[in-house]
């Protein structure tokens, strides 16, 4: 039986590699083996930081939550209590948002929850 060489399959994979690598510095973009690490590395980093994305996000949200009640004479942990004990259940997103754009609607939930802390 002839041999069978695998120029093709493994010149397209190669490409492919090289063609992922596009706009890395130096050898990085240029050769096989560099460019397969750096791409290997990246496919990681993004499989991580699609998860840390979302812890970054929370922590900032609840950030911006703990400036806008700190104004209002409320810490974080009794606004939230005092939101889940008045029954309003808005997420963190919503309430950074409102704490940002609308600080008349934010000092409302922080009346509101006052008042079910005080019952």
């Amino acid at each position: 039986m002839a041999r069978v060489k695998g120029g093709f399959t493994t010149r397209r994979y190669r490409n492919k590699i090289l063609k992922l690598a596009r706009g890395y510095r130096g050898s990085r973009h240029r050769l096989y083996k560099t460019a397969n690490e750096a791409v290997m590395h990246a496919w990681h980093y993004a499989y991580r930081d699609r998860r840390q994305k979302k812890r970054e996000f929370r922590k900032l949200w609840i950030t911006r939550i703990n400036a806008a009640c700190n104004l209002n004479g409320i810490n974080y942990s009794n606004f939230m209590h005092g939101l889940k004990l008045s029954g309003i259940e808005i997420n963190r997103k919503m309430l950074s948002e409102i704490a940002i754009n609308d600080p008349k609607t934010f000092t409302g939930l922080v009346d509101t929850a006052k008042k079910a802390i005080a019952k």
